[in-house]
């Protein structure tokens, strides 16, 4: 795994972050994710699976199928994909077969990642594609992650742990 962040890095990962905002709108889990290609935004999600009652209603699939109808195709060659969570094993399977080249996260899931935490599905050997993955670090990470702990620290508080 690759640990740098470069400027445009922590912009677009400004933007997921947005989205993972908006998320809490609906009290979905503050995920947010959008897809980059050649400097523009393509493809945006935030998590919706309560909104929608829809186990796959992820940010990154919604964000992954935004970019193939804005480029006319399923692979998503040249798109990177910014999370402000590592993927988990449905998301990240999804961009192996997008074959996605490169995905930025933000805060690791020690319980469900699929990224190198529990699983590594995007660099997997005996898949055909492998996803450069960037883990980013410092300001923003922790940002991402006080937004997910205090979400959830507010619904053990309100007695919805499993809602």
């Amino acid at each position: 795994m690759e640990e740098s962040l470069t400027l445009n890095d922590a912009v677009w990962m400004g933007a997921a972050l947005a989205e993972a905002r908006t998320a809490l709108e609906h009290d979905d889990v503050p995920i947010g994710a959008v897809a980059v290609l050649r400097g523009a935004i393509i493809g945006a999600g935030r998590n919706r699976r309560e909104a929608e009652q829809d186990p796959t209603a992820h940010a990154e699939m919604i964000a992954i199928r935004q970019a193939a109808r804005h480029i006319g195709r399923w692979r998503l060659d040249d798109v990177t994909l910014y999370c402000t969570l590592e993927p988990c094993a449905m998301c990240a399977g999804a961009m192996v077969l997008a074959r996605l080249p490169r995905l930025v996260y933000a805060t690791p899931d020690p319980k469900a990642g699929a990224a190198g935490s529990v699983l590594d599905i995007l660099a997997h050997p005996r898949l055909n594609h492998r996803v450069q993955v960037t883990v980013l670090e410092g300001g923003i990470a922790e940002e991402a992650a006080d937004l997910l702990r205090t979400f959830f620290q507010s619904l053990r508080a309100a007695g919805k742990n499993g809602r």
